[in-house]
């Protein structure tokens, strides 16, 4: 069985190659499964591809691709899936994180049957503002995509080829793997494995991406909207008893004075919300904007051999 190993390279010059040969390294020991490499240079200012370029020469399992531009991790993936070609499709990243010694826990996980298989980590090696936005993101989705409280995803998964098909059909430029996942199938299982230290480098996620990737969740749920209408109409019926309350205040007592302090609160509260209101629909009409103008998820600027071609 053939297990496409996908992983979206940034700055990994001096690590790509360690992954590589680890990975290669546990092959050898799991009967019955054998690995490609599809690495995905996300347009990185250092040597990470002319190392990528000295792989694929080295070995005939290793399959290189250059973005033209820097489009971001999710869609470094998703050009990744789109040139995989295993019966079975691993993601990792380029900095031994998602430590190759690991990958057997997921294949004897998904040989139960599940569709998707994540490593949970027994205890993170992140620091602590990786830690609060991972828990973020769990929490964002369980709430709007309705994920199970039991369910833990990572940057270390298994899927199968009939989910890897699904996934490539969705063209919208801001994609989001795992929310991708989550739709094709409910048969998703968690297996615990170690999660180790960053061996080179440090993070590449700025906080303004970490923001933008938050807001993939928008491409994926209407609850944010409902919530808003939710809003409105509390907020409404608020301000109508506080307008029958006023009336009648002003009946029984007609000498109390005006509160300008309390019309300026309420003034800036609602102001507050509509420019919050319109924030979140303005969200919505970008995700409908740019993918009809045709904005790209990926453009590839080079591959190393047949793995340009689209399976």
């Amino acid at each position: 069985m053939l297990v496409s190993i996908v992983i979206p390279c940034y700055n990994s010059e001096n690590s790509i190659r360690q992954v590589v040969d680890l990975t290669l390294a546990e092959f050898e020991r799991l009967p019955g499964y054998e690995c490609e490499f599809v690495l995905v240079d996300d347009c990185s200012p250092d040597g990470t591809y002319a190392e990528i370029r000295r792989l694929a020469e080295e070995h005939p399992s290793v399959h290189g691709i250059t973005l033209m531009r820097n489009f971001g991790q999710h869609n470094g993936i998703m050009c990744g899936l789109n040139h995989a070609r295993g019966d079975l499709v691993m993601g990792m990243d380029d900095d031994l994180q998602t430590h190759p010694s690991q990958i057997p826990a997921l294949i004897r996980k998904m040989e139960e049957g599940y569709d998707v298989v994540y490593g949970v980590y027994r205890q993170s090696a992140n620091g602590p503002i990786k830690n609060f936005t991972s828990w973020l993101n769990r929490v964002t989705a369980q709430k709007l995509l309705e994920r199970p409280r039991d369910i833990e995803t990572s940057n270390f998964w298994l899927i199968t080829r009939a989910v890897r098909d699904q996934v490539i059909q969705y063209r919208n430029y801001n994609p989001y793997v795992e929310a991708l996942f989550g739709r094709m199938t409910n048969r998703i299982g968690n297996v615990t494995i170690e999660h180790h230290a960053r061996e080179q480098g440090s993070s590449n996620y700025t906080l303004g991406k970490l923001a933008k990737l938050w807001l993939s969740y928008f491409n994926y749920t209407v609850l944010p909207l409902r919530m808003v209408s939710c809003i409105g109409v509390i907020s409404a019926a608020a301000g109508f008893l506080y307008a029958i309350f006023v009336l009648v205040r002003r009946i029984v007592v007609p000498d109390v004075p005006a509160g300008w302090s309390s019309i300026i609160c309420i003034l800036l509260f609602f102001f507050g919300l509509i420019l919050l209101t319109l924030g979140i629909i303005g969200e919505y009409v970008g995700n409908l904007v740019l993918p009809a103008n045709g904005t790209p998820q990926f453009i590839v600027r080079e591959t190393t051999d047949e793995a340009g071609e689209e399976s």
